[in-house]
């Protein structure tokens, strides 16, 4: 993953993005590079237009939140009761499935 990084910041700064330049970025981060992988990077990417494929792959703006939904109205206590027992016995039920694994 590190010489992912380094050409994705040898890209950002405008660099050339080579063997040389790739190795010497890793190195300098204090990762002994890997003559192999430095070259499979190389050759991956030197038909990949980077900022494409960055734009494609990472959404400009992230979708603002949708707005809160209005309270429900409020239900009898009777049912929410039963609804917090409800939940209550399938938690319970689904520790006990739980257990059997371990158990």
């Amino acid at each position: 993953m590190e010489y992912v990084y380094a050409a994705l910041l040898l890209h950002k700064l405008g660099k050339e993005i080579n063997e040389e330049t790739v190795k010497a970025l890793v190195q300098a981060a204090g990762v002994t590079a890997n003559e192999a992988k430095v070259k499979a990077l190389v050759a991956a990417i030197g038909e990949v237009n980077i900022e494409d494929a960055l734009k494609s792959a990472v959404p400009v703006s992230a979708p603002a939140p949708a707005a809160a939904a209005a309270p429900a109205p409020a239900e009898e206590k009777g049912d929410d009761k039963e609804k917090a027992q409800a939940d209550e016995k399938k938690e319970e039920e689904a520790l006990s499935g739980l257990s059997s694994l371990f158990g």
